[in-house]
């Protein structure tokens, strides 16, 4: 199985949803970010907090 280190689980951070390292960004928001059509680097200009490697593991997550 991979490793989805930075997909973190916390009932206070949006209802207990799969998030990017505790921020307010959650998985399902990437996935469907690119799944709609935007790029990697749309969504980082979207999110400047983030990283590739969130959208990796936010793609990773989804894949589970």
């Amino acid at each position: 199985m991979k490793s989805i280190e930075r997909i973190t689980f916390d009932p206070n951070v949006m209802g207990g949803k799969p998030c990017l390292r505790g921020m307010r960004v959650t998985a399902g928001m990437i996935v469907g970010l690119i799944a709609s059509g935007k790029t990697r680097a749309n969504v980082l200009e979207l999110y400047p907090y983030l990283e590739d490697a969130d959208i990796t593991q936010a793609l990773t997550y989804a894949a589970l």
